[in-house]
């Protein structure tokens, strides 16, 4: 039986995580420095232990204002040390309420860049190797990235992830956020867009072609208009095809 993890970034203020918890196998929980705080944090953790879903560390670049979706000139070591600290402030909240953190997921524009650039996926993993739950922690990176490659290379777990609430370019990349089409807000749409990922390893980009991606992992975003709904669809979808859904587990 074929087998996905189902994640949605969370706890990022878009005020969907009520309603998407109950569909989702992991929860990233921002770490407070490009969306939430202690509060945040905690309660997100909260609801994640109410529905049995795996919780993760999500930090990005310090940047409230721009939703860490800007890519941000940060000497290497203030990169590790931020990272780090994301992923310990969370992990510390989760801990005094009886939980472990099972991965990490770069968010944003960290992410993205975390795709090819090999120095930026280094930071990373250099500040989750330092943080207290180090290298039990599984790391989400884009398949076939710099982030994937490096992860193998400091023998740490890797897991592939796809998007079915984004479009894609025909390198495998995703579509820019401020081009046309880059999302994908129609439930049928991205649940068709996660079947053909788990079944055939393939998903269609934004000019016609086929591109192979595998992956282990599926996200929506907690903010794409209708996060919700896309949630429940793709769960369902996966469900009615006889596809398991669960999460990585420390």
């Amino acid at each position: 039986m074929k087998a996905v993890d189902l994640n949605s970034d969370l706890g990022e203020g878009a005020g969907t995580d009520l309603a998407i918890m109950p569909f989702v196998t992991s929860a990233n929980i921002a770490c407070g420095e490009h969306a939430g705080n202690d509060n945040t944090m905690r309660a997100t953790v909260e609801l994640a232990l109410k529905h049995h879903v795996a919780i993760g560390a999500h930090p990005g670049y310090p940047d409230r204002a721009r939703f860490g979706r800007v890519a941000l000139e940060m000497p290497a070591s203030e990169l590790i040390e931020s990272v780090r600290r994301q992923v310990d402030a969370l992990g510390g909240i989760a801990a005094r309420l009886g939980a472990r953190l099972s991965h990490v997921k770069a968010h944003g524009a960290l992410y993205n860049q975390a795709e090819r650039d090999v120095g930026i996926a280094r930071s990373i993993l250099l500040g989750i190797q330092r943080s207290a739950a180090g290298r039990e922690l599984v790391v989400f990176a884009p398949p076939k990235s710099a982030l994937w490659r490096e992860t193998k290379a400091f023998g740490l777990r890797v897991a592939r992830e796809g998007f079915v609430d984004r479009a894609y370019e025909p390198d495998g990349t995703l579509r820019p956020r401020a081009l046309r089409d880059a999302l994908v807000t129609e439930p049928e749409l991205a649940a068709a867009q996660a079947l053909s990922l788990v079944r055939t390893g393939r998903v269609t980009a934004s000019d016609g072609s086929a591109i192979a991606l595998e992956v282990d992992t599926l996200c929506v975003h907690g903010d794409t208009p209708g996060a919700a709904d896309i949630a429940k669809a793709v769960r369902e979808a996966l469900n009615d095809a006889k596809i398991k859904v669960v999460a990585f587990r420390p």
